[in-house]
């Protein structure tokens, strides 16, 4: 029987996609329900989720909230049937559970932190900086830990939890100078410097789990111009 599952989220949230990402993954039916950003969340949102923000995951009447930890709950309750997060059990499956979780905390904590800063440039001259910056980092934290993708992480065939955890990112990443956001000197930049993490995620971006769904590429676009008030 399958699970009763409702997802709180919102289609601008890179946070609320890394879940759906999974559930599509898992092909995992669900309701959802978009909480609206603009305005204070209600007292019943609160009430399932103090902190107030999202995704918030309902699973047979279980609160689940923050989205690694939500992903990460749906991959193993979907244990070997599913290519995210291989069993602790399996032969080498705790060992690529670690590495799994060392490559998103890079992304996540040393290299996606330095692109944010972008939105806070007040030059062009500041944001060629950081661009840099990302590129360098890119291609000194995360390449060498793309070594052996195939096309996905650790030899994959199939998108694991390093994909749906950074995959939010690195859409963002690619759609700034795709959409006259930022210099497209920064796609060559990462082909030439970073080319195991640009040709990983450029697998990444096409898989359908990632790029259909809740990705609107218009509406996150005219959100980013409106808060870099272009």
């Amino acid at each position: 029987m399958a699970p009763k599952i409702k997802l709180y989220t919102n289609p601008l949230s890179p946070w609320s996609q890394r879940v759906h990402i999974a559930l599509d993954e898992l092909k995992l039916p669900y309701e959802q329900e978009i909480v609206d950003l603009t305005v204070p969340r209600t007292q019943d949102y609160l009430k399932l989720n103090p902190r107030g923000v999202i995704p918030t995951l309902i699973y047979d009447g279980e609160v689940i909230t923050e989205s690694a930890i939500i992903a990460t709950f749906l991959a193993d309750k979907s244990g070997a049937t599913s290519s995210l997060l291989p069993v602790s059990t399996d032969e080498d499956g705790a060992l690529l559970r670690a590495r799994i979780a060392f490559f998103v905390d890079t992304y996540v904590s040393r290299v996606s932190p330095i692109f944010m800063k972008i939105q806070r440039c007040k030059s062009a001259e500041e944001r060629s900086a950081v661009l840099s910056e990302f590129v360098d980092e890119a291609a000194k934290q995360l390449d060498p830990l793309l070594e052996d993708a195939a096309p996905f992480f650790g030899g994959s065939s199939n998108i694991t939890l390093a994909e749906a955890l950074t995959a939010p990112f690195l859409l963002r990443a690619y759609l700034f100078p795709n959409n006259g956001l930022l210099p497209t000197s920064l796609l060559s930049d990462l082909s030439e410097k970073a080319p195991k993490f640009d040709k990983w995620a450029k697998a990444t971006m096409k898989h359908p789990s990632v790029s259909d769904g809740i990705w609107d590429e218009e509406k996150i676009v005219a959100n980013i111009k409106k808060r870099m008030g272009k």
